[in-house]
């Protein structure tokens, strides 16, 4: 159906294709409505949503971007997005077992502010009750791409959305009839003594009589560049798909992660100058395994018709031993998770007076089970202390329903998701029960104008909130009842897509308030609706490739740059900067590529930081306080790849090329200067079949 062209192009539009120094005036082909299909992205089923025409800034990052960036964990490959800063002040910095992203401001510490997906399934081991992803059951070499929505897309995903969507898509059943695969080896050296290794392999087969298989395995063992900083990973996941007819499939995921890593800890200034690498808590680690399960049904019931429903499972286990300043006592935690979740959802097309309108209703039940525990162990006797634990149990119900409305050019999309929760955590030693109840309707609206087929302008309004924490609830009394998290966020920006050139401009303002922050000087920690926020910034990225006939053929050119201002409301620190954001980050690389060999040279900045709320810049001995300085590294790498099957490649590469030094802090119990990675160099093979 194709679209009529409207004579009236709004300031708004004029203003965005200014901006990205485009013409407007390059009318091509009008933007067909796009249909519905069964292989529908992670958004949900109905409407296929184009990256191009998606009414929210939204990055795609593919596998052929993952592995020529040269990483080998996921938070230097997220630094190529927009927005987006990963951290490592934490206990499990430099550590393959946590996921530490923050977006537009937000604390990037456990990626807590973000609805964080793997296959569009909730990754935390408690998405309600626990969100920080201390523990990130997720591995690299088994991603085929990330999806990054930051505004926009919150309505039918939650609960804590308010610094986006991020949804990691393990490697794909292939669609072809036969056996193909791939294998790979990567060896990473570090310039301070630390060598890992890093294993992949995927093996997947279609059968003519629809049933699709995959096997997918990623590990890595070795240390980091940490003194004693040991780790080992494995991640296996098994993949089925059905074809029950033409319109219709079943597909399902088996998965087991697990992973032990040691965590050496923050250093005191003078330890850091004495030696940044060195290990002052060689008892101290983090592990953790998780089993899960999911399964899917999606049927295309007719051309304006489609269900989906989907139902998973997973059980969680996680521990963690940290000793005291004095070397006396471990600290042991371990916890237990389990997760059950249905999600069905269904879309109907409607097409009446001149509109095409897709309206898709949904609900989601989550249901929560676990229990923490704390001990202490005496390190000169082995002697256990008591043991402190707590049960938690969280059911959660959410129904959502969102029209997108096509009228001409323009792609209309509002939405309202409504939250019904109910938490309750069991003090066992104590026999006391802390309970809570949330509801909170979320209202959206996201509108998109498709000047052409390259230029979309968007603008959108969304609501997100978070609810009260499972940790959280023991501070709830009569005087404090506490309130779930609330953010509203506004975008206005652009995107031009064509065969050579991808540019994006978004301003966005971000309203976070009524934080849960924990009261300073409190023991044990008392949590109060303390805190407001407000982010304001830019996100720019472009990506240009020369045309395959002229000088620079083979030469692609990209670059992003985020400037966000993050202030704190409310208290005596109101008009300071947030902790651990940088008000500047910047990623500019290039890739050229002649026959089978190619080469990337890319460099990443940030500006400096604050690691406390009153901004603090004169750094305390013990170096857990004071400002973060600023750093820029540079990588570069080598490839050369044999096509065809069998293929091989090899890949070389050097990363923070001029052995940069960079440091951020940890403000746990092991606080102080945590030293960034140092120059790595590796080598990695691969062949495929």
């Amino acid at each position: 159906m194709p679209l009529t062209t409207i004579p009236f192009k709004p300031t708004l539009i004029a203003v965005a294709a200014s901006l990205l120094a485009m013409s407007a005036h390059a009318q091509e082909a009008a933007t067909p409505i796009e249909s519905i299909q069964v292989a529908g992205s992670w958004l949900g089923s109905g409407l296929q949503n184009s990256v191009k025409n998606f009414a929210g800034a939204r990055t795609v990052l593919k596998k052929e971007d993952i592995d020529h960036s040269g990483a080998a964990d996921i938070g230097v490959v997220m630094r190529r997005i927009p927005g987006v800063q990963s951290t490592d002040n934490s206990g499990t910095a430099g550590s393959a077992i946590s996921l530490n992203i923050g977006v537009r401001g937000l604390t990037g510490r456990y990626s807590p502010r973000s609805t964080v997906l793997l296959d569009g399934i909730p990754l935390a081991v408690a998405p309600y009750g626990q969100p920080q992803l201390s523990f990130a059951p997720v591995s690299l070499n088994n991603i085929e791409s990330i999806d990054v929505v930051r505004g926009g897309g919150a309505v039918r995903y939650g609960p804590q959305n308010v610094g986006g969507i991020i949804n990691f898509r393990s490697r794909s059943i292939p669609d072809t009839p036969g056996v193909s695969g791939d294998a790979s080896f990567r060896y990473n050296d570090l310039n301070n003594g630390g060598q890992n290794r890093q294993y992949s392999a995927f093996v997947g087969s279609q059968q003519e009589g629809g049933l699709g298989v995959a096997v997918l395995y990623s590990g890595m063992a070795g240390t980091e560049w940490r003194a004693g900083s040991d780790e080992k990973v494995n991640d296996l996941a098994l993949k089925f798909r059905y074809q029950l007819t033409a319109h219709s499939e079943l597909n399902a995921k088996l998965s087991y992660y697990e992973v032990n890593s040691r965590t050496p800890g923050g250093l005191t200034v003078a330890q850091y100058d004495a030696d940044p690498f060195q290990n002052t808590r060689p008892t101290d680690y983090w592990s953790g395994d998780r089993r899960s399960a999911d399964v899917g049904y999606l049927n295309t019931l007719s051309a304006t018709q489609e269900f989906e429903v989907k139902a998973y499972y997973s059980d969680s286990f996680r521990q963690s031993a940290l000793i005291n300043a004095a070397k006396t006592q471990l600290t042991r935690q371990p916890r237990n998770y389990e997760v059950l979740g249905i999600e069905p959802r269904y879309t109907q097309r409607l097409v009446f007076g001149g509109q095409t309108h897709d309206v898709t209703a949904g609900y989601r039940y989550l249901r929560e089970r676990g229990d923490d525990n704390n001990y202490i162990q005496t390190v000169k006797t082995g002697v256990n202390g008591a043991i402190s634990t707590f049960v938690n149990s969280t059911d959660a119900h959410a129904v959502y329903v969102d029209d997108r409305i096509a009228v001409g050019a323009w792609r209309i999309t509002p939405g309202l998701r409504y939250e019904h929760i109910k938490s309750e955590r069991k003090d066992v030693s104590a026999k006391s029960v802390f309970e809570t109840d949330n509801n909170k309707a979320l209202p959206s609206l996201n509108v998109a104008y498709l000047e052409n087929r390259a230029l979309t302008v968007f603008a959108n309004y969304t609501t997100s909130f978070g609810p009260v924490q499972n940790t959280q609830l023991n501070s709830q009394t009569p005087t404090n009842p506490l309130k779930p998290e609330l953010a509203k966020t506004a975008e206005l920006g652009a995107r031009w897509k064509t065969g050579a050139v991808n540019a994006e401009l978004t301003a966005f303002k971000l309203k976070f308030d009524n934080q849960i922050l924990q009261v300073p000087g409190t023991t044990p920690a008392v949590f109060r609706n303390l805190g407001a926020t407000n982010h304001d910034g830019i996100e720019t990225a472009a990506d240009y490739s020369f045309d395959d006939g002229g000088a620079l053929a083979g030469l692609n050119i990209y670059a992003n740059y985020t400037y966000t201002k993050a202030i704190q409301d409310t208290g005596d620190t109101a008009g300071l900067d947030v902790p651990f954001y940088s008000r500047n980050t910047d990623t500019q690389g290039a890739r050229y590529q002649v026959g089978a060999w190619s080469a990337n040279l890319s460099t990443t900045h940030q500006s400096k930081q604050y690691s406390d709320t009153a901004n603090t810049v004169l750094e305390a001995a013990n170096g857990s306080n004071g400002v973060v300085p600023g750093f820029r590294l540079w990588n570069a790498q080598l490839s050369w790849k044999m096509p065809g099957k069998p293929g091989y490649e090899v890949m070389a590469g050097i990363n923070n090329i001029a052995d940069k030094r960079y440091y951020t802090r940890n403000v746990d119990g092991n606080a102080g200067r945590m030293v960034g990675s140092p120059r790595m160099a590796y080598l990695q093979l691969r062949t495929t079949f």
